[in-house]
């Protein structure tokens, strides 16, 4: 799980802040009724009122990748980032569907080195994740796949070594799986610090993102809101309404 976390205050070593399009962050996708007391997973319906909603707003959800390139081009009005943490097996059976029925795209983030595994870091519930048969799937599907690091440990304050290897030895995983570039990285619950962010571009990441309302929100550093089981229309829309407020007086790319 990637819970969210306070915002933290502009630190050296971070770029200036960049004006984007709100980015929603999801975990599990499912109609199951299990108990869910880390409140990840949001029901196949509940996703398909949130797509139906974003397009009577003139929104467009698209994948991380897709929404930073459009906004590095002055493109990017109209999209929403859509992004689904951990890389649970449910992705591909129960989100891709909604997804593709509204024309819209969305990123996963992989934790790489526990293909075919569960959520060992959580407490509570097991939930399966993908194998790398799966994660192809979802790439062929037309869905990002991004990282989560390799074992989705705590990066703040990280090790150096442990660092490099969780960062960049999880691109290099996925990136033989998939056979073509992983540009994206989220940070597993939110949690960085300047040496993470700078371990973060020397693997050759393209951008990465955080949870919450995060200074800098630079490219490496991109804020997103959390998305609860309950979440409905008024609090989505609470949701984009105080990403534009955080947005005022923040350059465009």
């Amino acid at each position: 799980m990637t819970a969210p976390a306070a915002g933290g205050a502009l630190e050296a070593g971070f770029g200036a802040r960049l004006r984007m399009p709100p980015v929603l962050m999801y975990h599990s996708i499912s109609p199951s009724q299990d108990a869910d007391p880390n409140r990840i997973r949001v029901h196949p319906d509940r996703l398909a009122r949130h797509l139906r909603l974003l397009r009577r707003l003139g929104l467009r959800g698209v994948s991380l990748a897709e929404l930073v390139a459009a906004a590095d081009r002055g493109a990017a009005a109209g999209l929403v980032g859509l992004t689904f943490d951990d890389g649970y097996t449910d992705f591909l059976e129960h989100a891709v569907p909604v997804l593709d029925r509204h024309g819209m795209t969305g990123t996963v983030y992989v934790v790489a080195g526990r293909l075919a595994g569960q959520n060992a870091w959580d407490e509570g519930p097991r939930l399966d994740l993908m194998d790398a048969d799966a994660v192809r799937a979802v790439a062929a599907a037309g869905h990002e796949v991004g990282s989560h690091t390799l074992h989705h440990v705590h990066l703040r304050g990280c090790d150096p070594a442990v660092l490099a290897e969780e960062v960049a030895g999880s691109r290099r995983v996925l990136q033989d799986v998939l056979q073509d570039d992983v540009p994206g990285f989220a940070y597993p619950w939110g949690e960085f610090d300047a040496a993470a962010a700078a371990a973060v571009r020397a693997a050759g990441y393209d951008h990465a993102c955080v949870t919450g309302d995060h200074l800098p929100g630079d490219r490496f550093t991109l804020p997103r809101f959390y998305v609860a089981p309950t979440d409905g229309t008024p609090q989505l829309l609470a949701k984009l309404a105080r990403h534009s407020w955080r947005m005022r007086g923040v350059p465009s790319p």
